[in-house]
């Protein structure tokens, strides 16, 4: 696949010979002390990360050995002719610059293949067509790790997860705010077989390592329950108790509906605390955890009279 794709940017000019992505052939490496002459504030943003410690003191390959050719490309037609028409000599990694976000992780792609990436090809940011630059900074330290754009991996994904951001600011949240976990506990960034990127091969299976009272084997399951968690619990922000989707007993009562049973016939409008107010009968069935007040193992049971997961 690899192969038929490099064949289809060299047909159509976006590809030169000897691997450069839009940088013109006669163009050649003349050495990072070459780039440094003028590029030296950038040389000591670069000097702090773990790129220029590898590059420089122990490069795996010629490749590496290259410095900033590595990745800019080779910068002899930069460095005769300065800034005039930068852009067509060099490979860039900003959004501003121009260059395809193909190239731009192809330059990445080059080192950074295998591992965590494996599932990258097809992912749903490949597919958005998010750079690896849009997330990382390879030219300065701003994190502790990974060399992100900013100081945390929440607030780099919040920069473009906004709908997130704010579900993670209701009343009941992931502890991710205070900083007790991070998006990549549930998410793999770089690609995952699941469309929401989660580390596992289902959301049962991403919540369980840390909710494993939940896990069973349970003698009396909850369908609902080992269908999905979110079918009942938002994954990352709720204004009801619990990370609830809705509020007890409307929850329960999506499912349970029957008037003829006491779901329909104990919990009705007309016992709420706010009806009492206007002359309704208060049920202390519909007071704090409602439903839950008797059905507590609500995730499943093994006591042998559980089947209906009271205490």
């Amino acid at each position: 696949m690899k192969a038929i794709t490099q064949a289809f940017l060299l047909a159509t000019g976006l590809l030169a010979l000897g691997g450069a992505f839009a940088i013109p052939p006669e163009a050649t490496y003349v050495g990072e002390k070459t780039c440094i002459k003028c590029h030296d504030v950038e040389a000591k943003h670069f000097s702090h990360t773990v790129h220029a410690k590898a590059f420089r003191l122990n490069p795996r390959n010629p490749h590496e050995a290259r410095g900033c050719e590595a990745c800019h490309g080779p910068g002899s037609l930069h460095a005769q002719r300065g800034s005039e028409k930068v852009r067509e000599y060099l490979r860039g990694f900003t959004r501003e610059w121009g260059t395809p976000v193909e190239e731009q992780n192809e330059a990445c792609m080059a080192c950074h293949k295998g591992g965590q990436r494996v599932h990258w090809m097809g992912s749903i940011h490949d597919n958005n067509k998010v750079a690896c630059s849009d997330c990382h900074n390879a030219m300065g330290r701003f994190s502790a790790q990974g060399l992100l754009r900013t100081a945390s991996v929440n607030e780099t994904c919040e920069a473009c997860h906004g709908k997130q951001r704010a579900e993670f600011r209701r009343r009941s949240h992931m502890p991710v705010p205070e900083g007790k976990m991070s998006c990549i506990d549930c998410h793999s960034p770089h690609g995952s077989p699941t469309r929401p990127l989660l580390r596992a091969d289902s959301v049962n299976e991403t919540c369980y390592p840390c909710h494993a009272e939940k896990r069973g084997p349970l003698l009396w399951e909850h369908a609902p329950v080992r269908e999905n968690c979110m079918n009942c619990h938002q994954a990352h922000g709720s204004n009801h108790d619990k990370l609830l989707v809705a509020a007890r007993p409307y929850l329960c009562q999506q499912c349970h509906t029957s008037p003829s049973l006491h779901a329909g016939q104990s919990f009705r409008g007309d016992q709420t605390a706010g009806a009492a107010l206007s002359g309704g009968s208060q049920s202390p069935r519909m007071i704090g955890r409602s439903c839950q007040n008797c059905h507590s193992q609500v995730h499943g049971s093994n006591h042998p009279s559980g089947a209906r997961f009271q205490r």
